[in-house]
């Protein structure tokens, strides 16, 4: 048997050999403010809820609070001073539903679910996404609030307004905190789920998408091995599908933290430490008998935990 099988088989060992002792239920999420929205879908786990419903319901906090200015409402805009959101979901069977560069809608999560549940489809994007939402009976929200037009018309008196903008040359002209909200929960019965939402990066080019709300790279969920999601530039974390990266070291044997490492440290071998050094990416990790663990480019990254044994942050320790 070649090493990864070996590997797999070890996994699958520690993961019967603790079934008694299986920890959950469980819910975890990219950064230390998002204790909040873990305290939500706490309330779902708590009552014996699955963890589809939980971090459907997590996350919807973020999207709501207009006070985050990197998930849905309160957004900061692209650099036309339109705020798009992307979002993604996905359950313990595989099933699993996204939205791109959605517009005027409050929870994107819901619609991602929505296309998970109610399409033959996985993904769908832009003036085809707000369609089937209001298909689906959502209403039309401004997501642009006060505060973020403020700061929108404030960058365009010093930005390059240039269609060739590199993600590079935008980074360094807004110096903007990435704060996607990425959620996984174990619930009661041994069954994972994530969702993954975001408004994306600030004052980007019109129609961009970043890795939240791809399958594989923002968030990825195989309930025989455990799942894993990320935040920080997308355009980095879609290079090595992190989150699937993720998955795949832990289906070696790895833990959650370390499968998180070994994702950055392949960014920062294919890339160079040159290109990355400023900038970030985070992920977290949670396998399937409750293990957790995170790991970052660069410090500053927090994950936010809830479990029985109460609420905690975890500062992650991170490569450069």
């Amino acid at each position: 048997m070649g090493g990864l099988g070996v590997g797999y088989a070890a996994f699958l060992a520690a993961c019967k050999a603790s079934e008694a002792t299986q920890k959950g239920p469980i819910v975890i999420s990219t950064w230390a403010h998002n204790k909040k929205a873990n305290a939500e879908a706490w309330k779902v786990l708590e009552g014996k809820g699955n963890a589809l419903d939980a971090v459907h319901a997590g996350v919807q906090v973020p999207e709501a609070d207009p006070n985050d200015q990197s998930v849905g409402l309160g957004g900061l805009p692209d650099r036309d001073g339109k705020v798009t959101v992307d979002a993604c979901i996905m359950d313990h069977l595989g099933n699993c539903g996204a939205v791109f560069a959605l517009e005027e809608i409050l929870h994107p999560i819901s619609v991602a679910r929505m296309v998970m549940e109610k399409t033959p489809h996985v993904q769908l994007a832009g003036e085809g996404a707000l369609q089937f939402a209001l298909e689906m009976g959502f209403e039309k929200v401004n997501l642009l609030t006060d505060e973020s037009k403020a700061a929108y018309e404030k960058w365009l008196e010093k930005s390059n307004y240039n269609p060739m903008n590199t993600v590079e040359n935008i980074l360094e002209t807004i110096k903007e905190n990435h704060d996607t909200i990425g959620m996984l929960a174990l619930d009661n019965i041994g069954n994972l789920a994530g969702a993954c939402t975001t408004s994306g990066m600030a004052y980007k080019i019109r129609g961009r998408v970043g890795d939240s709300p791809i399958i594989g790279s923002g968030l990825y969920v195989d309930n025989e091995v455990g799942a894993a999601s990320a935040t920080g530039v997308g355009e980095e974390i879609v290079r090595i599908c992190g989150s699937h990266t993720v998955v795949e070291m832990m289906r070696q044997g790895h833990s959650p933290e370390e499968a998180c490492k070994i994702a950055v440290e392949r960014l920062v071998k294919m890339r160079g430490k040159e290109k990355t050094k400023d900038l970030q990416i985070g992920l977290i990790a949670i396998n399937k008998y409750g293990e957790y663990g995170c790991y970052a480019l660069n410090k500053e990254f927090t994950m936010a935990v809830q479990d029985g044994e109460g609420v905690k942050v975890m500062e992650a320790k991170s490569l450069l």
